[in-house]
């Protein structure tokens, strides 16, 4: 069970002591003003419960940071800054902020039916996954295409557009390396380092 005030209070200080660009305090106060330290990480698969998004978060920095730093060595800021990492790793998912409502079921204990809350989707801006997280994330502060990219495609092939049958996450992979590392380290996060309930 995620601790929300512990794992807020980590990525508030992850992100003000990595994300320096113009507007960065308004996207956090977007951040805080919203659900996105209460909210699910998923309604069903990891996370599901009530702070999991911003662990996951927090797990897919750690997890990028790790893999860029195994990859490039000690001088991997020469690659990709702290900034960029943080930026990536932190904010991939905030499409989910807002998207997720409790409602309740009926779930029988025993001989008795008791109601029990779960998570169900109630998106409000169908914007698309990662997409959608680079429209918000780019209404307070300016990407590096390479960011915008690697935000914009960390689903990989689970991507809707994927399953669709477009070939543009092939083409993102060869052009931005940081694709391909945000999408590892979200699938790293999510299958090894979160209760998949």
């Amino acid at each position: 069970m995620s601790d929300v005030k512990l794992t807020k209070t980590e990525f508030t200080d992850l992100f003000l002591s990595n994300v320096h660009r113009d507007g960065a305090d308004k996207l956090l106060e977007y951040l805080e003003n919203n659900d996105f330290f209460t909210a699910p990480a998923s309604a069903r698969f990891h996370l599901a419960e009530t702070g999991g998004l911003c662990e996951h978060s927090i797990n897919v920095y750690k997890r990028l940071r790790s893999l860029i730093r195994s990859e490039f060595g000690e001088n991997y800021t020469n690659v990709f800054s702290e900034e960029t990492l943080a930026i990536c790793g932190l904010l991939h998912d905030v499409c989910k902020v807002n998207y997720y409502v409790t409602e309740y079921r009926n779930v029988k204990e025993g001989n008795e039916w008791v109601k029990k809350p779960f998570f169900k989707v109630e998106e409000r801006f169908p914007y698309g996954h990662g997409e959608k997280s680079v429209f918000i994330v780019s209404q307070y502060i300016k990407l590096s295409a390479e960011e915008a990219m690697a935000i914009n495609w960390h689903m990989g092939g689970f991507d809707e557009r994927v399953k669709g049958g477009s070939y543009a996450l092939s083409e993102a992979l060869a052009k931005y390396k940081l694709v391909l590392f945000l999408h590892v380290a979200d699938i790293e996060a999510t299958y090894i380092d979160e209760d998949r309930g």
